[in-house]
């Protein structure tokens, strides 16, 4: 097989990787390093240091050099002060409780030096959102538990990072000085490297980005030449330093001030699937299957030290004094899968080590391969039962986000809420959500995809997305961003308000977006004309006395909106096919006052 067309196949396979993840709702993690493993030393398809050569190592690092800048693009000053006192803990004493446990069991069950148990104590207190999300859509614990797990991964994962990159040039300069003096000095010239040059980039391009001196088309490409060349430079200057200087640079241009880098996140993020998915392929297929035997027993123990003594720990001394119930923390303290980030950087800071000839250096990337592959897995499994057998898992029905306040969707929320359908309106006005907290739904002030949103709005109560504001063209956006969460049929929007004429210029972008709710006969200037008209939202529950040919013959001019099954499962009344409705499933639908 061509080089060329192995490198076509690692792609492929990646994108099959993360789309079925994204169906079976597991991290995508599992399935790319079974894929590497099955590539490389299983089927020997490929030899990753045969196909990249001398390339291979400066792809990793660069690729690592990528993703932990997107991680410090995420880390902000202002969001952490407000992440309550239980997350700061986690992230700070139980970033030191973690890693000197770790140490400690590294040390003495697989008799690695000091030095070399200290760096992968560091590499195991991150666990990061590539792993966290996924899981949490299949868990769907309580909102509090939630926010505790989505916030530790972002914050954790730049700053675990960073952690494990001083040990590493702690390690690294030890090896190259010959004196304890000598240590100490190039120790902090690599570390004043990496804060200078990380700095002054960052700084420098925060300037360009305010001013507006580089064109908005050209900000992403910007921000990947800066980040590859500062990291190269870096390094050049001070070896070592340029994972440092990267981490530097993105919590910089994350903090300043008039410096927008919402397009830069999100390009990064799309890049970073890209490199993660590449990345752990390539690195599953350089493992060596007789280094994961030689590690033993000690390696199972490392690995149930982590699951039972590290984590409950960490997580006992962070939320002493906390609200949070015994049931909450124990989940809290279940969760924590390791990811891209302890097996990049493992893998980068391996190769080096090795080549500085520092002993037990290659167990590093088999170690942290059996944590990741063991926590990613063991706690896939268990954690949705756990939860449910704790009492704190949110109940199998599917909620509604829904996009917009005003009447009808104050009335289709109230609906839903008495039929323990849970809701959130969405909605940038503050007034606009006035009616719906006066009657206690449970609103969000602000866009439900910006960034604040994703930090703070949690979605996995949530299977269905509906776009009922007045603005067709704010209901596509909208819909255009959940369409990953909960899938193309889930999400719903309102036709626009035009003629017949002129809707077909808007059906392509729709479709792109969400599935149409009603006709194009029925926009949102009708539905307003109805609810100011005295229509209401009726619910009725069929049954074998009252079936639907009866409820038909009484509500031949009521609208259905939707019917909701016994399991939870929810069908819109859409465009393209009303739904059907049996004994057992209640009708959601408009009608007026003194209909049936």
């Amino acid at each position: 097989m061509t080089s060329l067309t192995l490198l076509g196949l690692i792609g492929f396979i990646g994108f099959l990787c993360q789309w079925f993840s994204a169906k079976v709702k597991l991290p995508a993690i599992l399935f790319l390093l079974l894929s590497g493993i099955l590539l490389g030393p299983v089927f020997a398809v490929f030899d990753p240091n045969e196909l990249f050569g001398d390339l291979l190592f400066p792809f990793i690092s660069l690729s690592v050099a990528i993703i932990l800048f997107e991680g410090a693009l995420t880390l902000k000053r202002n969001e952490l002060k407000g992440i309550g006192r239980p997350v700061r803990r986690m992230v700070s004493v139980g970033v030191l409780v973690n890693s000197s446990v770790m140490t400690v069991a590294t040390h003495y069950l697989l008799d690695l030096s000091w030095s070399l148990s200290a760096l992968f104590g560091a590499l195991m207190v991150v666990t990061g959102p590539t792993v966290i999300m996924p899981m949490l859509k299949t868990v769907r614990p309580i909102p509090k538990i939630a926010d505790v797990l989505r916030w530790e991964g972002i914050v954790i994962d730049p700053i675990g990072a960073l952690v494990a990159v001083l040990v590493f040039q702690w390690i690294a300069v030890q090896n190259a000085a010959a004196q304890v003096s000598d240590i100490f000095t190039v120790f902090i010239g690599t570390v004043l490297a990496g804060l200078i040059i990380g700095s002054i980039a960052g700084y420098a391009f925060g300037l360009l980005l305010r001013h507006h001196l580089v064109p908005e088309k050209l900000h992403n490409f910007a921000a990947l030449a800066l980040v590859c060349v500062v990291f190269a430079v870096s390094d050049d200057i001070m070896h070592e330093s340029g994972l440092l200087s990267v981490t530097v640079m993105g919590m910089l241009l994350a903090n300043m001030k008039n410096v927008h880098i919402d397009s830069i996140l999100e390009f990064k993020e799309d890049l970073t699937v890209v490199f993660v998915s590449a990345l752990f392929i390539v690195l599953a297929a350089r493992l060596d299957l007789d280094a994961f035997m030689a590690l033993g027993w000690g390696s199972l123990f490392v690995l149930i030290v982590m699951q039972f003594i590290a984590r409950p720990l960490k997580v006992a001394l962070s939320f002493i004094g906390s609200d949070f119930t015994w049931k909450e923390k124990a989940l809290i303290a279940w969760i924590g899968p390791r990811g891209i980030v302890a097996a990049a950087v493992s893998s980068v800071f391996a190769l080096r080590l090795t080549e500085l000839g520092v002993e037990g250096a290659d167990k590093l990337v088999p170690l942290a391969f059996m944590i990741i592959i063991g926590t990613v897995v063991l706690q896939s499994l268990t954690a949705r039962p756990i939860a449910q057998i704790l009492d704190v898992a949110m109940p199998a029905t599917h909620g509604v986000l829904i996009v917009g306040a005003n009447p009808f969707s104050v009335a289709i929320s109230e609906a839903l809420e008495k039929n323990d359908v849970q809701t959130v309106i969405c909605d940038t006005n503050w007034e606009s959500l006035k009616a719906a907290r006066n009657i206690g739904l449970d609103t969000y002030y602000g866009n439900p995809s910006s960034e604040h949103a994703h930090m703070h709005l949690n979605i996995s109560p949530f299977g269905y997305m509906l776009g009922l504001s007045s603005h067709f063209e704010y209901n596509v956006t909208q819909a255009n961003s959940f369409r990953d969460d909960f899938g193309a049929r889930n999400v719903l929007i309102l036709p626009p308000n035009q003629s017949s004429a002129r809707f077909h210029k808007h059906v392509a972008s729709a479709h792109k977006s969400g599935r149409l709710m009603f006709s194009e006969s029925i926009p949102f200037s009708d539905l307003r004309e109805m609810m100011n008209s005295g229509f209401v939202v009726k619910v009725t529950e069929l049954t074998q006395e009252y079936g639907v040919d009866k409820w038909s013959e009484n509500n031949a001019e009521s609208l259905i909106v939707l019917v909701l099954k016994p399991n939870g499962d929810i069908v819109f009344n859409t465009k393209d096919q009303e739904p059907e409705a049996s004994e057992g499933d209640k009708i959601f639908y408009l009608a007026s006052n003194d209909s049936i």
